[in-house]
């Protein structure tokens, strides 16, 4: 069977040659097709790699992040609120002076940082989870429900325990404590129903609970550039 294999195959070289230039030009086609195979090789190697480690380097942050949210979930909320009150702190303080080569009060920075450290961040916690666990939904109804809530009772209690916190600290007495509540709650109430209700939405109907503190603090950068500057402003006179 082998002989009558390599018989044929004789016959069939013969009855259909093969000139040298055709092997030479398929010898040149092979040659440019491989070429061409190895340099897009090379290239999708070269882009998956840059790609790879760029990713790489966003995800190690963000995963590293998100592993501590999972791991120590209060502490890491707290040290994100206390980082982001502060530098909002900062802010207005460089507003308010008209440039950065300003004098810092170092002391009210401290205390705001203080109130994010001890109250703020670990409430922002605690209150965030309880209204997933009380309304686990995210359709609209439900997302309107957790923004009033927020703004009739979180955002009010947490105002005024700043403002009474920080006045204490000050050395303001208990009615003039009393005055400057009288005189400051109300209006950052108004302001936070102009600022707060779509914040709210956008974090309660597209961000994940464990996110949302991360998320709230970003947006309260702003709002705590405004707050600390209420809370700065000169004690009330008691009436008698």
């Amino acid at each position: 069977m082998f002989v009558s294999f390599i018989k044929n195959s004789f016959k069939l070289a013969h009855k259909y040659p093969i000139s040298c230039h055709q092997l030479q030009h398929s010898k040149m086609m092979y040659s440019q097709i491989s070429k061409t195979s190895r340099e897009q090789m090379s290239k999708c190697r070269h882009f998956s790699s840059s790609v790879g480690a760029s990713c790489g380097n966003k995800v190690g942050f963000i995963g590293w992040y998100l592993q501590m949210l999972d791991s120590r979930p209060i502490l890491t909320k707290t040290i994100t609120c206390t980082l982001i009150v502060t530098a909002a702190d900062l802010t207005a303080q460089t507003i308010v002076a008209g440039s950065f080569s300003g004098q810092y009060d170092l002391i009210r920075t401290m205390r705001v940082a203080g109130f994010a450290m001890v109250i703020l961040g670990p409430s922002l916690h605690v209150w965030y989870n309880s209204l997933s666990l009380f309304l686990p939904k995210r359709d609209v109804v439900s997302t309107l429900k957790k923004i009033a809530l927020g703004q009739i009772l979180y955002g009010p209690t947490m105002n005024a325990i700043f403002f009474s916190i920080n006045a204490a600290a000050q050395g303001e007495s208990s009615s003039e404590i009393v005055a400057r509540l009288k005189r400051d709650l109300v209006p950052t109430a108004v302001n936070g129903l102009i600022y707060w209700p779509i914040c709210d939405f956008i974090t309660f109907k597209f961000v994940p609970v464990h996110l949302q503190p991360l998320v709230v603090n970003t947006f309260s950068y702003v709002w705590n550039i405004y707050l600390t500057y209420i809370a700065s402003q000169q004690k009330v006179a008691a009436s008698a």
